[in-house]
């Protein structure tokens, strides 16, 4: 019996060997990928700083034009909408004014017309009255 607990403890033994191996390399795997995830986040700083900042500066700059562009491209249609409903409103005025003047010169001459016709119908009417 003596010989068998002989061979369990050396198996036992070696179990917990290859148990503090394991640990030992997990605690080492665990290190070297703190390692690489500290390389790789100052890596990515990097590229920001170098990079992303100075795109985004520019994508900014150009934003801010085009916000500049557009509220002057705002004003200019405010503008120019207020200048033609400005001059439809003044056509509209002078047309009710044009046409207004015209019926007025024109009620005249038409009361004049309509007053000869009248006479020469009277005229003729009171001649051809007399030949019968």
């Amino acid at each position: 019996m003596g010989a068998e607990l002989g061979t369990t403890n050396m198996l036992l033994g070696i179990m917990a060997a290859v148990s503090v191996l394991e640990a030992l390399a997990i605690v080492g795997l665990g290190i070297g990928g703190f390692m690489v995830y500290r390389r790789v986040m100052t890596l990515v700083d990097g590229l920001e700083t170098r990079q992303v900042a100075p795109a985004m500066a520019r994508v900014n700059a150009i934003l801010d034009d085009v916000k500049g562009v557009t509220a002057t491209v705002m004003e200019e249609t405010n503008r120019v909408d207020h200048a033609i409903r400005s001059t439809v409103d003044r056509v509209d005025e002078t047309a009710d004014r044009v046409r207004s003047n015209v019926r007025a010169k024109t009620s005249r001459v038409v009361g004049i017309v309509r007053g000869l016709r009248v006479a020469i119908e009277a005229m003729l009417h009171s001649g051809h009255q007399a030949h019968t």
